[in-house]
């Protein structure tokens, strides 16, 4: 649905826009019609040109972590800035812009620290008293995060909205405002992949993808990737692995340390669940210096079963968004621009808006890396 936009940047509100709903966990989404109010002073009004189906976004779906309902999810997206508030100094209209999950005040302890992507603003979406600004049959309907993607108008504020190179194909950079940032972040931010290190990525969704290319940026040598379905192994390849294991045919701790001699040096859990958590801790060295990094969400009522041997000389970190900034992002968009940042393998389906139940479905089977809605 197109708007026209006059000459001082604003456009005639409110905004009509497709949007899919989540109504109730584990049913279908809902494709409407909804309202998108005009943007607050420190706000801003994005088209989005095409927005990606995260896990996280499956999770919530499902019911496995709790959200006010109805609701608008969606965090992974690209479009253009049509409006913004007054006070708006980030952006300007025409802009290309990615959406950030994590809000960046600057002004919070955690910000001013530079020792941390985490902001004391992180959930206020949560709080009663925060705007919405979908409307839906009438009432309020808060987007997930401050976000909701899958709208293709969506109001965010500032402070989580990142310009970027209007160079980059929409489809695929849609991808890089959570999964890449959270794989390649993963790899670079947070664990701080060595040069000729050993690697083991488990998982190989979009995600666990951006972690491989991620280590293969850092320079290791050795790239395990593990997944039960073996054919995402071309992928994973493509992406950088060096060697592939299926994760459902055996002892992966053991053929990983086969592979390596003593176990890697880091290993990743993309995917989020206690088995894997433990799996991932096992194919680990026991020199001191190993690191796994959990990068996928684990459900809060299902606690990792770890001891303290299994830790011994081990060390473990947990990240949110790979310990990324939305700065980063224009820096990836940029890496993906120029060719240092290979995403050829991470688009498996573009899909419409109203194919959005069977994108969730297909990934759900592990039959795709990332599926991209395409709103024009």
């Amino acid at each position: 649905m197109k708007h026209a936009i006059r000459q001082n940047g604003s456009v005639p509100m409110p905004v009509v826009s497709r949007a899919a709903i989540l109504v109730e966990p584990g049913k279908p989404l809902v494709i409407d019609e909804i309202e998108v109010a005009d943007p607050g002073t420190t706000d801003i009004l994005i088209r989005l040109d095409a927005a990606s189906l995260c896990h996280s976004d499956l999770s919530y779906i499902e019911g496995k972590f709790r959200h006010s309902l109805p609701a608008i999810f969606g965090h992974e997206g690209i479009g253009e800035v049509l409006q913004i508030g007054a006070d708006v100094t980030s952006a300007a209209v025409g802009d290309i812009v990615v959406p950030f999950l994590v809000p960046d005040c600057g002004e919070c302890v955690f910000c001013r620290s530079g020792k941390t992507n985490m902001c004391a603003q992180m959930g206020r979406s949560y709080r009663p008293d925060f705007p919405t600004w979908f409307r839906w049959q009438g009432k309020n309907v808060p987007g997930f995060m401050a976000l909701g993607t899958f709208s293709e108008y969506l109001v965010v504020p500032q402070d989580q909205v990142q310009k970027v190179n209007p160079a980059a194909d929409r489809a695929t950079a849609s991808c890089i405002g959570c999964g890449v940032t959270t794989g390649v972040g993963a790899a670079l931010i947070a664990a701080k992949v060595d040069p000729g290190s050993s690697v083991v990525v488990i998982g190989l969704g979009g995600v666990g993808l951006s972690t491989v290319q991620g280590a293969k940026i850092a320079g290791a040598k050795t790239i395990i990737a593990v997944d039960v379905m073996p054919g995402k192994e071309a992928a994973a390849r493509a992406m950088g692995a060096t060697h592939f294991v299926n994760g459902s045919g055996g002892d992966v701790a053991q053929a990983v340390q086969t592979l390596t001699g003593i176990g890697a040096d880091y290993a990743f859990d993309c995917v989020g669940s206690p088995t894997v958590f433990e799996q991932a801790l096992a194919c680990l060295s026991k020199g001191g210096w190993s690191k796994m990094i959990t990068v996928g969400m684990i459900p809060d009522d299902r606690p990792v079963p770890v001891t303290w041997s299994q830790m011994l000389g081990r060390n473990w970190h947990n990240t949110m968004m790979g310990g990324a900034k939305r700065q980063d992002v224009a820096t990836y968009v940029d890496w993906f621009v120029s060719g240092k940042l290979d995403l050829a393998e991470m688009v498996s389906q573009e899909i419409t808006l109203d194919q959005i139940n069977e994108g969730f479905a297909m990934m759900k089977k592990g039959e795709t890396n990332r599926a991209v809605i395409r709103y024009r």
